[in-house]
């Protein structure tokens, strides 16, 4: 029996990496189910698995996946009732988002974050393509670095163009191994080859005719980086449903909220309704975003957005 890290997958056949650093083609030993999740996927790069190879040149049978340090997952699809998890037993995530060309609204990013609090996964934000912005774009970048540093989260500024941020963004990949996610068209597979050129990832342009991104990632795959660093590349996504999410919980991941509901007056405040809420008074001084209330409330009542905003920006 052999142990290794899962490095790409499609379906149920995928590469794992040996701890002695041995590429292994393998495929799962029958139904696979992980007790409490229902998933699209049972195998999610990032996993350790045990496996046994009849020939070394033959493919490897897995037999067993290992308990999960942590995951991302997702719904599959907008009013799915099935799940798709991104990938497993990482320290940390980099949401890369853009204010033009795609544009990626709070909401996209909220959702997201939120699910990294959930699963205890640091976020750092990553705000890319700097050299291509001007008027409006620029403001919006400028509000989006506001409420998210007011909300306590990293961000980095990041150009593959010219060369701005990679040290900053080398050094918090560094010693850890990081997913990367964001919408198709955002640059995580240009950030990349900027970084690390020898990867040579394939890239695409933003389609000008309606500012979509086209997928260039088909499946998630973690790579090994120069510097010292594992970095999972993943298919861009459009919209993130969230799984699995109680209502009284919900402000418990938002960090800059966490800290106040202590001054509410009730124990079950919802922070909409109720007089003396924390929250709110927060929003009203302005030591909590208006936005990121706003998007706390549309979750809180189960409202997904009714449109990818950064479709049509």
């Amino acid at each position: 029996m052999q142990e290794g890290t899962v490095v790409r997958t499609t379906g149920n056949h995928c590469t794992v990496r040996t701890d002695e650093g041995r590429s292994v083609e393998c495929c799962l030993k029958g139904r696979f189910k992980i007790s409490g999740i229902k998933s699209t996927n049972p195998l999610a790069v990032g996993d350790r698995v045990l496996f046994v190879c009849s020939d070394p040149n033959d493919y490897g049978l897995i037999c067993e996946i290992r308990p999960r340090r942590n995951y991302i997952i997702r719904k599959a699809a907008k009013l799915s009732k099935q799940t798709h998890i991104i990938a497993a037993n990482m320290d940390q995530a980099l949401l890369i988002v853009t204010a033009a060309m795609p544009r990626t609204s709070t909401g996209f990013i909220d959702r997201f974050l939120l699910t990294c609090e959930a699963y205890h996964i640091p976020c750092i934000l990553v705000f890319n393509k700097i050299d291509v912005y001007d008027g409006e774009a620029k403001e919006y970048l400028s509000y989006m670095k506001d409420i998210y540093k007011q909300a306590g989260y990293a961000c980095i500024e990041t150009s593959a163009l010219d060369g701005r941020g990679l040290e900053d963004l080398k050094s918090v990949l560094k010693d850890r191994t990081t997913l990367l996610s964001g919408h198709s068209g955002v640059g995580k597979s240009t950030l990349i080859n900027a970084i690390e050129p020898g990867l040579d990832l394939k890239t695409s342009e933003v389609s000008l005719s309606n500012m979509k991104g086209r997928h260039t990632t088909t499946f998630a795959q973690m790579y090994p980086l120069s510097f010292g660093a594992y970095i999972i590349d993943t298919p861009g996504i459009r919209s993130f449903g969230m799984v699995d999410f109680k209502k009284e919980e919900l402000a418990l991941y938002y960090p800059e909220m966490k800290l106040r509901l202590s001054g509410c007056r009730y124990y079950n405040c919802t922070h909409i309704h109720e007089p003396q809420c924390a929250i709110k008074e927060a929003v009203e001084k302005g030591e909590i975003s208006r936005e990121r209330y706003e998007n706390y409330v549309n979750i809180f009542n189960g409202e997904e957005l009714q449109k990818d905003e950064w479709e049509n920006r």
